[in-house]
């Protein structure tokens, strides 16, 4: 499984070789298939990365999902459950308005 890392993490190896060595380990341990095959894990790591704004991220793991297998509707199916999880919070808090 190719584990591309953002680029971000990638110039800490200029700055800071062990700390990129730790991180790395962390990422190939992590995306590693295990229990999970790659494409659950891109499809995982895509539905987080729209979750907390990633934009750049979101782009980069559609991607990678797909090239592991994931179709357009598995991709629409995650992103709608991000949908549905973040607007929950949302509802919730909207009762506040109420008595």
């Amino acid at each position: 499984m190719s584990k591309n890392l953002p680029w971000f993490v990638e110039k800490f190896e200029d700055h800071d070789p062990e700390y990129f060595r730790l991180v790395k380990e962390t990422v190939d341990k992590a995306m590693s298939p295990v229990e999970l095959d790659e494409k659950t894990k891109y499809l995982v790591v895509l539905a987080l990365d729209a979750y907390k704004g990633a934009a750049e991220g979101v782009k980069v793991v559609a991607k990678q999902a797909r090239e592991a297998g994931a179709t357009e509707q598995e991709i629409i199916e995650v992103l709608r459950l991000v949908y549905f999880v973040s607007g929950m919070d949302a509802i919730k808090n909207s009762l506040n308005a109420f008595d």
